[in-house]
């Protein structure tokens, strides 16, 4: 193990971090995305510094396989938009980069922000300050992909290996602060087994009713990681328990209960473990329109008396019940309501096709033409005749 190396106040020094070698936390380059490796090596052949964050290196070293791979970096995001034409610039809170590859992957590229009084979101810094700006220990580790090195601050490996949550920031304003950071620290505690200390077990507790200041949107992502990280029963099970469900799925929530009460939400999170194990087994993201149909879908209740395009509208509306407050692009709701029709065996109507009856050319009959014959015969039978003859005494008495 490596030491890094500060200076005090007092022109002391004293010890900054600790870096651990590859034989030490056992991460190697080739359990790092190829994406990302190809926007860290890209940024460190600028000059510029950049690590594997966050969740990512957490999960590397538990054992488990990474839904993402977080990059942070000393560039500022204008210098990463120059570097990657594939890339573009979100948010106004923090701004980001979104780095975007052919597969429909994103890697998210952000810059050490700054933890100076007074500094917004969008001021950046130092890697040190950095750091003291992250959420939870766990979450504050930073691997070097070219060295091979895990950068370690805040004694962030202790807590890993013992299994812990702990706090980087004050318990009396962190969730003020930010409210999600209770439905991420519920999630990490759940997904990655770690226990969560009595203190921050009371603090997420007095904060929960915070999670009503959060916008739509950002509960919709925060609710959608949950739903397919592939743990989802065991973090909606903790979340619930410190009175965070009622803010993520209310409306959902009170049709799991309904009638049934806690059977009714045994058996929803019945429901949710086999989500986790399809997405166990297929190894990868799970289209959101599946998700919307097995987690919600049972839930729909459709009349019988409807047509079909009334039906389609009626389940649409359903769905977005469920859901509210949580607001998915409609295009997903749609290809939930279409894998619901399929499951419950509900098809269109197939319209049918109405015979022209041919018009049919009147055809005389035979009696018809049998009497125009005779008529037009007649003349020369019968009239004529008697004409022809009365000329011919007329002509001889002369």
């Amino acid at each position: 193990m490596l030491i890094r190396y500060g200076i005090d106040e007092a022109g002391k020094r004293y010890e900054r971090a600790r870096i651990y070698t590859v034989d030490e936390h056992g991460i190697s380059r080739q359990k790092i995305d190829k994406e990302a490796l190809i926007i860290t090596d890209r940024l460190q052949r600028e000059g510029y510094h950049a690590y594997i964050v966050g969740g990512a290196v957490r999960d590397l070293l538990i054992g488990k396989t990474p839904k993402d791979f977080d990059i942070t970096t000393d560039a500022q995001p204008k210098k990463v938009r120059r570097l990657f034409w594939n890339s573009r610039i979100i948010g106004r809170r923090f701004r980001l980069v979104h780095v975007h590859f052919k597969n429909s992957q994103i890697i998210e590229v952000s810059t050490f922000r700054s933890n100076e009084p007074g500094a917004d979101n969008n001021d950046f810094g130092t890697l040190e300050e950095d750091v003291e700006r992250r959420d939870f220990s766990i979450n504050a580790l930073y691997y070097d992909p070219k060295k091979e090195y895990v950068y370690d601050f805040v004694s962030a490996m202790k807590d890993i290996r013992s299994k812990r949550m702990r706090s980087l920031l004050p318990l009396d304003t962190t969730f003020q602060d930010d409210p999600v950071r209770m439905i991420r620290a519920v999630k990490y505690a759940a997904a990655g087994q770690f226990t969560i200390p009595f203190g921050l077990k009371k603090a997420i507790r007095k904060s929960a009713n915070e999670l009503s200041e959060i916008s739509n949107s950002r509960m919709t992502e925060e609710v959608f990681k949950v739903l397919e990280g592939g743990s989802s029963a065991a973090v909606i099970r903790m979340a619930d328990q410190y009175g965070l469900l009622p803010f993520m799925l209310p409306a959902l929530l009170e049709e799991v209960n309904g009638n049934s009460g806690k059977k009714g939400f045994k058996d929803f999170l019945a429901r949710l473990d086999g989500l986790d194990k399809k997405i166990s087994r297929e190894k990868g993201p799970v289209n959101r329109g599946q998700v919307i149909q097995l987690v919600f879908g049972p839930y729909l209740h459709l009349p019988g008396d409807e047509s079909y395009e009334q039906l389609v509208k009626t389940a649409f509306r359903g769905l977005k019940g469920l859901l509210s407050p949580l607001t998915p692009p409609n295009a997903d709701v749609e290809e939930a309501v279409k894998l619901l029709f399929d499951e419950r065996g509900i098809v269109k109507e197939k319209k049918k096709k109405r015979r022209r009856r041919k018009r049919k050319k009147k055809v005389p009959s035979q009696e018809g033409t049998r009497l125009q014959d005779e008529s037009v015969q007649a003349p020369a039978s019968g009239a004529g005749s008697d004409i022809s003859s009365e000329g011919s005494s007329d002509s001889a008495g002369s």
